[in-house]
């Protein structure tokens, strides 16, 4: 988590004026850097108080952090757990060093939708009351039974919770063989079916080997200073952990994988989010890890049941310097419309985030200057997505950030423990603008922010996010600008669950499909997926703006089984739910 190495004059922001300004090409001096509109684009504001959304996360010590277990923060997930059609959040706690009175340990949170703009907490009911130190989440329908499970990553034991259809859940853990060793720190996960059987697989990354009782205090290391001041130590000087993949073996358990599938040969990394993407499509998914102080991961999905590290020959393991980062969060959208999927991490502060473009031939390379993402160095980022904010037909970069060390504020270090949201406008053209000071009180209040997910929480195409802070509240941010611009959102059912299904065996999620909608001259380009962002889960329902097009020409969906299927005559600013096998089959090329 320490920033892993020095960038000299970047670290005062010249580098990235001198790249914006002297000599460089016209698309790098073109980049604006601030919206004067009176008219805002969007217009955030926290509904969470009102929504019902105040339970705080609970996680470490608020004035000082003495070890990097209290740093790390919760993620969250937007999720319908009870099939009415209506997003319901989850929100993962944490705990404190000291710990809490029996009876009072801080639980997770389950928020169920009222389709009123509130929630309610079921969170008793549902069955969700584990406690200790929460880290991720992901979701995913592992027995194909209609219903989605929860898959929360911990400090110690994991805990998968089976849906139970009937608004209950029940741990299954150790039953189902994903449980863990208890000795593990878990952050990122993602259901995937990697070897395209139907069934979804399960990836957890892991932070670090830690031990609490033998953990350093601040100052006992060089590696335990920061800018002079002693800090929690690591993640640089701590054991590193490796990653795990487990196989869904179909009857409600699944197999530790990992050595079988030649994940555990990467190793020296301290990951932490985990995003899957076809980034070759070849119709066979991939595995993006963003690792802190050490090079990204970017598993290749060899199509037997292994997986090659190639983020290094791939371009994606290190930024345009050929640095390592302080990888926290990352996020998968096509932002060129070049109909390629590229990615984006967040970093440390005194570092830029990093834009990976995908160049279809295997191959990325780092945008982040060209973009207009090189200026904003004082932050330290986690969550971050590809979202359209305004249904432009252009995906848009919310980032939240917070600092790790709360002696950043009261040594003077030029950070701020709580910090801003981010919220950059894609123009279209490559290029991003920061319009965050104009996006309304959401995004300008300020908090130290972990996990990040965004949803259509009342199904009317304006997308929302909610965000994790340490010790504090949740946010909702919901955005209060109508504009006439069109969408268009689906839902997608793979057909393995059904014996009427003829050949399609793609898992009743559809995680992995790829999307393409054809509306006038654009082609819109994504996936369905489970994890990303930051440690957290995002409604896996796609959603497209489709900015003035009143209408769509096609949607082809390409299944997890290797099916391609063309849907004519959808409506737009609708969701609609595709059934494989319902489509018009697409001929292989």
């Amino acid at each position: 988590m320490h920033f892993s190495f020095p960038r000299f004059v970047c670290l005062l922001g010249l580098c990235a004026w001198f790249l914006l300004h002297a000599g460089t090409p016209a698309t790098q001096k073109s980049v604006p850097t601030q919206t004067k509109s009176s008219s805002p684009i969007v217009h955030f504001t926290d509904a969470a108080a009102k929504a019902g959304l105040t339970a705080p996360v609970i996680f470490g010590g608020e004035n000082t952090k003495k070890y990097i277990i209290e740093t790390t923060g919760t993620g969250v997930a937007i999720f319908d757990y009870d099939n009415d059609g209506w997003p319901d959040i989850f929100v993962v706690n944490g705990t404190k060093l000291e710990g809490l009175p029996s009876g009072k340990a801080p639980t997770s949170h389950l928020y169920h939708n009222n389709h009123d703009g509130t929630f309610t907490d079921v969170t008793e009911k549902a069955g969700l009351t584990h406690t200790g130190w929460g880290q991720g989440v992901c979701v995913g329908d592992y027995d194909n039974d209609g219903f989605e499970d929860l898959y929360v990553t911990y400090y110690g034991k994991n805990v998968l919770y089976h849906n139970n259809g009937n608004g209950t859940f029940t741990d299954v853990s150790e039953k189902a063989g994903v449980a863990g060793n208890g000795r593990a720190w878990g952050t990122g996960c993602a259901f995937v079916d990697y070897d395209r059987d139907g069934k979804l697989d399960l990836m957890v990354a892991n932070y670090v080997d830690y031990d609490s009782a033998t953990a350093l205090a601040p100052g006992d290391r060089p590696s335990c200073v920061w800018k002079g001041v002693p800090v929690m130590c690591g993640p640089r000087g701590l054991p590193w952990a490796k990653n795990i993949l487990y196989h869904n073996l179909g009857n409600g358990t699944f197999e530790d994988v990992t050595t079988k599938a030649k994940i555990d040969v990467t190793n020296g990394h301290y990951a932490l989010s985990v995003s899957t993407l076809d980034y070759d499509d070849d119709g066979w998914p991939d595995i993006f890890i963003a690792c802190d102080s050490t090079a990204s991961i970017l598993y290749h999905n060899n199509h037997d049941g292994t997986f090659t590290d190639v983020a290094v020959v791939a371009g994606a393991a290190f930024n345009d310097d050929g640095r390592e980062q302080a990888g926290m969060g990352s996020t998968v959208g096509d932002y060129d419309g070049d109909g390629k999927l590229d990615i984006f991490k967040t970093n440390f502060s005194d570092d830029t985030s990093t834009l990976y473009r995908n160049n279809g031939d295997g191959t990325f390379d780092d945008k982040t200057f060209p973009a207009g993402f090189g200026l904003n160095t004082q932050y330290l980022g986690w969550g971050v997505m590809f979202v359209d904010v305004d249904n432009d037909g252009w995906p848009d970069l919310l980032l939240v950030n917070g600092h790790v060390y709360p002696e950043v504020d009261s040594q003077h270090l030029g950070s701020n423990f709580r910090e801003p949201k981010i919220l950059y406008h894609n123009n279209g053209n490559g290029t991003f603008t920061d319009i965050s000071a104009s996006a309304g009180p959401g995004i300008t209040a300020v908090s130290s922010a972990r996990g990040l997910a965004v949803g259509d929480l009342w199904n009317d195409g304006r997308m929302s996010a909610v965000i994790s802070n340490m010790n504090a509240p949740p946010m909702l941010l919901v955005n209060d600008v109508r504009n006439g611009n069109h969408w268009i959102a689906f839902r997608v059912v793979g057909t393995s669950f059904s014996s009427a299904s003829a050949g399609a065996k793609s898992n009743r999620d559809g995680i992995g499909a790829k999307i393409v909608v054809k509306a006038g001259a654009r082609t819109l380009v994504d996936e369905v997926r489970s994890g990303s962002s930051y440690i957290s889960n995002s409604d896996m329902r796609v959603h497209f703006g489709l900015g003035s097009a009143s209408k769509i020409e096609w949607v082809q969906v390409r299944w997890p089984s290797g099916l391609a299927e063309h849907f004519e005559n959808l409506k737009v600013d609708a969701i609609h739910t595709l059934k494989e096998g319902t489509g018009k089959p697409v001929a292989s090329k």
